[in-house]
């Protein structure tokens, strides 16, 4: 393994966040459709799987009231939205793929847009009162640019929601099934450099997806992050072993450990 690997799987380093504009297009373009392609295009099939983690770790944590306009990063159908839905007047869904489309989300007025290459975001700065990003950002090269645009195109005391995994997903050198050819983890010290650095102030952090949870839940045919109870149990276990947050994990000991970590952000100062 060349010594920059060793940094990157050693969770020293972030694999594609200092990428060249050809690199990061090259990335861009395997990852545009990875997703829909996995089987998430088929909407008579499609389920979205994390209604009661979102609720658990996220939405209960907003404070009250009307949201005017909210931003999801990567969101397909908008179904993540569907939680909070009745406090919402406007939605925007940023999405590179075409196979997503909808023009409101529960009946609430919903536009879809689409990223650009180098991260850069098309929108004004303090365009929105929620920014909601879950498992997106570890499919894109240029993570620190992206949440620094998430933090520009937030008004001055929004609310950031992410979750991302925290392991590298195995050796994303070679194809895994299941996973997209470019996605991997953000090691979770780098996540906190990446928050400090642009600005957010953490409101709340929840460990979460602990593997043994999930593949027990699976087995018997339960999403469990659509059931409260498994996710309650789920938060419960992942933070008792959050000190076992190894990125690469090759030993069956360093699996039992939190896959994921979700943020509750806000921008910090008072609002306009």
């Amino acid at each position: 393994m060349s010594s920059d690997f060793a940094d990157y799987f050693a969770g020293t380093k972030l694999y594609g966040d200092d990428f060249s504009m050809q690199e990061i297009e090259a990335w861009f373009k395997d990852e545009a459709d990875a997703y829909a392609d996995l089987g998430a295009k088929d909407r008579s099939t499609y389920r979205y799987a994390y209604t009661a983690l979102n609720e658990h770790h996220g939405y209960r944590f907003l404070p009250p009231g009307p949201i005017e306009h909210a931003l999801g990063l990567g969101s397909a159908y908008g179904d993540e939205f569907l939680p909070i839905v009745h406090r919402l007047r406007r939605i925007t869904i940023l999405d590179p793929s075409d196979s997503f489309s909808t023009d409101h989300v529960a009946g609430v007025p919903c536009r879809y847009v689409k990223p650009r290459t180098n991260g850069d975001m098309p929108f004004d700065s303090g365009s929105f009162d929620l920014i909601t990003c879950f498992g997106v950002l570890h499919h894109i090269a240029n993570i620190s640019h992206v949440m620094a645009e998430c933090h520009r195109c937030l008004r001055t005391g929004g609310i950031f929601m992410v979750r991302e995994p925290i392991t590298s997903m195995g050796d994303w050198r070679r194809p895994r099934a299941g996973l997209t050819k470019r996605e991997r983890g953000i090691p979770l010290k780098i996540f906190h450099e990446i928050i400090a650095k642009t600005g957010f102030r953490v409101r709340r952090r929840g460990f979460c997806v602990f593997p043994v949870v999930t593949k027990l839940a699976n087995a018997v045919g339960i999403a469990p992050f659509n059931h409260r109870v498994l996710t309650a149990l789920d938060s419960i276990v992942s933070v008792a072993f959050s000190w076992n947050d190894r990125y690469h994990r090759t030993r069956l000991i360093q699996k039992f450990g939190p896959q994921a970590v979700y943020f509750v952000l806000e921008k910090a100062g008072s609002p306009c």
